[in-house]
């Protein structure tokens, strides 16, 4: 096969983009409501269509269906990316959205506008999922088998170009082919060779699907902006491993989204939450995604200079201001005129500097250390801390006045055990990251290491969890991370005494407690069945239902 191979899209993991609502007992992908089918009963549900049906209705009803998803597909995100819509016409968005829906690996893809003779998509696939179906239930098939795929397919590109295509395999693995051929033409420039199949399609079309979803399109349609993200870094090959934020949680998508739209204004906001949980990387997020993007981000730490040091880093002085002021100097907040001047630790800052600070923000004026005159300055200032400000003001330790100006907006970053489902996608990139630059290949986490890392309650919160997961793949030998890779502390406080509201089941309770006594007692079963009150019989038995690994040692 000639032409480029298309792009993988292994940093992007799909966990990340379901959403659970286990009490509702609902699922989403990319938003929208989905609920799992496996390939067996799916497979057996199509072998009963065609048995009652007959196989000729059953595909059409089949390949229908895939249009409708496949066009549903391409609606949203031209809806919510329309910078994309380049990309999708490119062919390149496509592979990725075929993986992502689990239809099978695209290896090939290529648009051929304009060849004659030549179909308008050409692609090669492996794994498509009704390949498989058909070799696991019936066995080899004489004629191709990927009805929802050709659909998907259709629907898809039809929406992309406006105009209606249709697909056709050619060459399937269920008849023992090496690939799953699939490729596409607009309806009118297809030879002969699609007349087969026309019946199968039913003239549905663009136009024809798009009348019926008319009512659905009507309401609001759109990707989310954490989705939309992920979508664009994947499909652009981000390297940026520092991101932030990853998120799985409805508190912190929440939070993004008040985010964003608190980034398109130049109002004073106020970044609060426990040491470790990401301030700044919020911060960087809101100056990203403001119009001040492309002028500077100057960040100082309130509490690390002392109060000589921080008036004139934060101001500046003019030539002859004290012993050794050879020259002027510019200060932070000059330096960030026309962006974003971000106060880290801001709750440390002294009485005086306060003042210095509330005028600052009054005036949008700065006069630097040693001179009379004032320097006008526009920039937004974004502060963080992990104190409570309003405690300090009620204290008398910080100024009223000053804590209105800066809270204008107080955006609250929840610590991490209170959003448990951002820990296993934050664990990914961070691995990723640390597969980079050790030059380690992990492929993920072995669950019970998961589930260490989903119950401990992380007190140093994202700052801890990175340095966590560092250790991990530094001593990691194994394809995956064990929990013998992981610290101590998550081997003896990932148990039931956590300081969480999650309420665990008796045997959770028990089986928490077990592995733990394991765990500090090295293995040894006869004195931890000794320590538990239990026979060896009864602690075997139990770790063997625990799926515990060294159950059998």
């Amino acid at each position: 096969m000639n032409g480029e191979l298309m792009m993988q899209t292994s940093n992007l993991d799909l966990r990340e983009l379901l959403s659970f609502k286990p009490q509702g007992g609902s699922m989403s992908f990319l938003e929208q409501r989905i609920y799992f089918e496996d390939l067996y009963s799916q497979g057996i549900k199509r072998m009963d269509l065609c048995q009652s049906l007959g196989p000729d209705i059953t595909k059409s009803i089949v390949i229908k269906a895939g249009f409708t998803k496949g066009w549903l597909v391409a609606e949203r995100i031209r809806r919510s990316m329309p910078e994309l819509w380049d990309e999708a016409k490119m062919g390149k968005l496509g592979p990725l959205l075929s993986s992502m829906y689990g239809f099978g690996e695209m290896l090939y893809n290529q648009r051929q506008d304009g060849i004659i003779n030549k179909p308008l998509v050409d692609s090669y696939f492996v794994g498509l999922f009704e390949a498989e179906q058909q070799l696991e239930l019936i066995g080899q098939s004489d004629e191709a088998v990927c009805w929802e795929g050709i659909g998907f397919a259709s629907g898809y590109v039809s929406n992309v170009e406006q105009r209606t295509v249709y697909f056709m395999e050619g060459e399937c693995q269920a008849c023992g082919d090496k690939y799953c051929h699939l490729w596409g033409n607009y309806v009118e420039e297809w030879g002969d060779e699609i007349t087969p199949l026309l019946p199968f399609y039913n003239n549905i079309s663009n136009e024809s699907v798009a009348s019926q979803l008319s009512d659905v399109l009507e309401k609001e349609y759109q990707l989310p902006p954490i989705i939309q993200t992920k979508i664009k870094d994947t499909l652009w090959n981000s390297k940026d491993d520092d991101s932030y934020p990853v998120s799985a949680s409805y508190a912190m998508n929440r939070l993004l989204d008040i985010a964003a739209n608190v980034a398109k204004a130049p109002t004073s906001v106020l970044v609060t939450g426990e040491s470790g949980v990401g301030k700044e990387k919020l911060v960087r997020f809101i100056h990203d995604n403001s119009q001040r993007k492309d002028k500077p981000l100057v960040a100082i730490n309130c509490g690390a200079l002392a109060e000589t040091l921080l008036e004139n880093e934060l101001f500046g002085h003019s030539k002859g201001a004290f012993t050794g002021a050879d020259g002027n100097k510019t200060g932070l907040i000059e330096s960030a005129n026309g962006g974003t001047l971000f106060l880290d630790e801001v709750g440390e800052l002294s009485p005086a500097m306060q003042v210095k600070l509330l005028r600052v923000l009054q005036e949008r004026e700065i006069i630097k250390v040693g001179d009379n005159s004032a320097i006008k300055v526009d920039l937004r200032i974004i502060s963080a801390t992990n104190k409570s400000l309003e405690k300090a003001v009620e204290a008398g330790e910080f100024r009223q006045d000053l804590y209105y100006r800066l809270k204008v907006i107080e955006l609250v970053i929840p610590p991490l055990r209170e959003r448990r489902e951002d820990i296993l996608p934050l664990c990914r990139q961070f691995l990723n990251r640390f597969n980079d630059v050790l030059g380690k290949s992990f492929t993920g986490f072995n669950h019970r290491a998961a589930d260490l890392l989903l119950n401990y309650d992380w007190p140093g919160n994202v700052r801890e969890l990175i340095n966590v997961i560092e250790r991990a793949a530094v001593l990691g030998i194994n394809a995956q991370i064990q929990p013998e890779d992981l610290p101590d502390e998550l081997h003896t406080l990932a148990t039931p005494t956590s300081t969480h509201d999650t309420i665990l089941s008796l045997h959770e309770v028990e089986r928490c407690h077990i592995i733990s006594t394991m765990k500090k007692l090295r293995n040894n079963k006869s004195l931890v069945a000794k320590k538990l009150g239990l026979s060896q019989a009864t602690l075997y038995r139990k770790l063997k239902s625990y799926d515990y690994e060294d159950a059998e040692g």
